[in-house]
């Protein structure tokens, strides 16, 4: 990630702020609408979702078995680092508000969400401690942590599945391409083999797919319909 100076009194960046684009971002010859680029970013996506078909049945029972634990009082704690975090706060909204009808709210939690706890957090014990903390403050036994990642590398993940499973929390990861630490840390995982940003675009998908199953298994156990849309 880079960033722009407007050229402010204020700014920190070394050095003096260019008024042309690099090279890299200059005029080039070939294709001025990067059709190709575009077409192969989304013929990309298919290997995400070819392999979260094949795991179907996990994602069918993640949704089947959180909407258990959620109609029991348990709840749902769910953490990511960058693109991953607004995957993982989409969830907790979809469960706090609604998926497709209208239906009581869950208690879900998105970790990364509380700007205050994370950069307190981070500044005391460091970045990696980050969601471990709060999983030791929020977590309950019989409670779901579901953590978001495309490499399944990062260490405050690894460290908030231990600080999970220590508390007979159950751990399910979203990953890329397996197999990967987080993946084999958790107590399941759903791993999209795909580049990370079309992994990325699997995880809304599967994410959505674990809600269809939640919203049909209330609907089982509750034998009631769910309203409408307003």
């Amino acid at each position: 990630m880079t960033f722009e100076s407007r050229g402010t009194a204020e700014s920190t960046l070394a050095g003096p702020v260019p008024d042309t684009l690099p090279e890299l971002w200059g005029a080039h010859q070939g294709d001025p609408t990067h059709d190709a680029e575009v077409t192969r970013h989304l013929d990309n996506v298919l290997p995400a979702l070819e392999s979260l078909r094949s795991q179907s049945h996990r994602l069918s029972g993640w949704g089947t078995e959180l909407a258990a634990r959620l109609l029991s009082g348990q709840r749902l704690l769910a953490a990511g680092n960058g693109g991953s975090a607004a995957e993982a706060q989409h969830l907790t909204a979809e469960l706090v508000g609604r998926f497709d009808d209208e239906r009581a709210p869950f208690s879900a939690i998105s970790l990364h969400a509380e700007s205050s706890a994370v950069t307190a957090l981070s500044n005391d014990y460091g970045y990696e401690e980050v969601f471990a903390r709060q999983v030791r403050a929020h977590g309950r036994a019989g409670d779901v942590l579901m953590l978001l990642s495309t490499s399944g590398r990062s260490p405050n993940l690894l460290k908030a599945v231990r600080a999970a499973r220590d508390r007979g929390i159950v751990t399910w990861a979203l990953t890329g391409p397996g197999p990967n630490p987080l993946a084999e840390a958790c107590h399941q995982a759903v791993t999209v083999d795909a580049i990370a940003a079309n992994a990325q675009e699997g995880h809304l998908i599967a994410i959505h797919a674990v809600c269809r199953a939640l919203d049909a298994e209330i609907v089982r156990r509750t034998g009631t319909q769910l309203g409408g849309q307003p």
